[in-house]
């Protein structure tokens, strides 16, 4: 890995239905193998079931809902000091805790069996908006490491 510079962050075209950048985000994060459209109609199908379930109207609302309550705010990084590995724990920046919260909501729709994945990730949304669910109790056990560390924060970096 090149030390020279930081990679320039990209632009994400937004979506074509919802012209939202965190949908698209969410639809490469779906995507396996190149396969946009397959995973475009599985993102617009889980929308179409999370807006029936709660009746509240716009889909990209209520998965900006469910961020909110699935983005860590806190992690833990190895750092090592004189033959010692230490967890440190450290504030995360807003995109890393976007990438975060939508992969953890895809891994945990992926881990439902016998759910088709449309409805998966429609429930996942559902229940990170709820505040419930195994995303939630992710972030929350990322947030218990940080604090349970915070007596090595003055090794931050």
């Amino acid at each position: 890995m090149s030390r020279r510079h930081r990679a320039d962050k990209r632009t994400i075209e937004p979506d074509i239905r919802y012209k939202s950048p965190l949908v698209a985000h969410l639809v490469h994060v779906v995507m396996k193998s190149g396969k946009k459209n397959l995973a475009e109609r599985i993102v617009y199908g889980a929308f179409e079931k999370v807006s029936e379930k709660l009746e509240k109207g716009d889909p990209v609302d209520l998965l900006i809902g469910a961020m909110e309550n699935a983005r860590p705010r806190l992690e833990v990084k190895s750092r090592r000091v004189g033959g010692a590995t230490y967890q440190v724990p450290v504030e995360i920046s807003f995109e890393r805790q976007e990438s975060l919260a939508l992969r953890w909501i895809v891994t945990a729709a992926g881990t439902r069996k016998g759910v088709p994945m449309r409805d998966a990730l429609a429930a996942e949304i559902v229940d990170a908006y709820n505040n419930t669910g195994s995303v939630v109790k992710k972030k929350e056990d990322t947030h218990k490491m940080a604090q349970a560390n915070r007596a090595f924060a003055h090794l931050r970096w």
